[in-house]
């Protein structure tokens, strides 16, 4: 069974390492990724912050961006020394920033240049290296350019390849726009996935549910969630036994809560702003009743400020609460 089975993407500005940690509770065998992380930043930056990371996140990711491959070698390096379990190179970030920096999706145009990255980082780290690419660029749907561009990092020895099944459009859409307007085909990464066997395939984009993802894996190694495993956190909950055949961590959402609080205590009293920790739970209790007061406590800086490290049980009666009222007002 492959490691990548199952797996969170990489997402900006989400997939924190607080977001992390919670995933984890709901899911033991999720393989999940980092936000990217530039070499200049790594290199440059603040690193020890950048790379933390709580040993209860394992399988963890460190998703790469950048084009040098000296660079990236170092970087890789560094991720290596701080124990991550795979090193991700990002070739598939549309963003106009991450374009002017010459790296993300328009790397795909230099297979070459990817190749040499994808060596200096495997000659400098013992854990995997992998690439997380599109299908194509713009709106050119020929199936050589992205065949020949999976060919020549295969060369390099890349063994895993975290498809987004969809082109990345340089010009004209926004980073959001690019996860929704290019057509998705899964057809494609299937046809990669037949005509390179010796690699694994993770496929990427647009599943919403485990049914969805379940069929996929006819065809792929893996699938990867992203905006759904965000929005609707308890997704995850069915993970370890749908896919791994494992019993899931936690058997109720109030125990995912009850879970978090050590955390969330340890995590306040270090200086993290409660706002920031608590954020990736938002959408824990999505369909149930009482689950807009949950929102909206975990969101009201007021509450936030009055009940600190003990957010979370402040927010789980406000939900109680709203639920109560709103079955009492259904009974009249």
């Amino acid at each position: 069974m492959s490691p990548h089975r199952f797996c969170v993407a990489p997402m900006l500005d989400q997939t924190d390492r607080h977001c992390r940690y919670f995933h984890r509770q709901l899911s033991r065998h999720a393989r999940l990724y980092t936000e990217m992380v530039t070499t200049g930043a790594l290199v440059h930056g603040p690193r020890e912050r950048l790379l933390a990371f709580d040993a209860a996140e394992h399988p963890v990711a460190l998703q790469l961006g950048g084009s040098d491959p000296a660079e990236l070698a170092r970087a890789a390096r560094l991720g290596e020394q701080a124990g991550y379990d795979e090193i991700n190179l990002n070739c598939g970030c549309p963003s106009e920033r991450v374009q002017r920096g010459a790296f993300g999706a328009c790397l795909m145009a230099e297979p070459a240049l990817v190749a040499d990255c994808v060596r200096a980082m495997r000659d400098a780290v013992a854990v995997p290296v992998t690439v997380k690419h599109r299908i194509g660029l713009d709106r050119g749907e020929d199936y050589g350019f992205v065949r020949d561009f999976v060919g020549a990092l295969a060369q390099a020895g890349c063994e895993v390849f975290i498809v987004h099944a969809r082109n990345a459009w340089l010009q004209g859409l926004s980073p959001r726009e690019n996860r929704t307007v290019p057509p998705l085909r899964y057809e494609t990464v299937a046809r990669l996935a037949r005509d390179f066997p010796a690699a694994r395939f993770v496929l990427n984009g647009g599943l919403r549910d485990h049914a969805a993802a379940l069929a996929q894996l006819c065809h792929v190694d893996g699938v990867m969630l992203g905006r759904a495993a965000f929005d609707e956190p308890w997704l995850l909950a069915e993970v370890d036994p749908r896919y791994f055949g494992q019993p899931a961590p936690c058997a109720t959402r109030e125990s995912a809560v009850a879970a978090m609080g050590p955390y969330v205590r340890r995590e306040v009293a270090a200086g993290a702003p409660v706002r920031v920790v608590v954020r990736p739970m938002t959408g824990l209790f999505n369909g149930l009743p009482g689950a807009r007061h949950w929102r909206r406590a975990l969101g009201d800086p007021a509450l936030l400020a009055r009940a600190g490290d003990r957010v979370l049980e402040a927010a789980l009666e406000a939900m109680h609460r709203g639920a109560s009222a709103a079955h009492t007002a259904g009974c009249l």
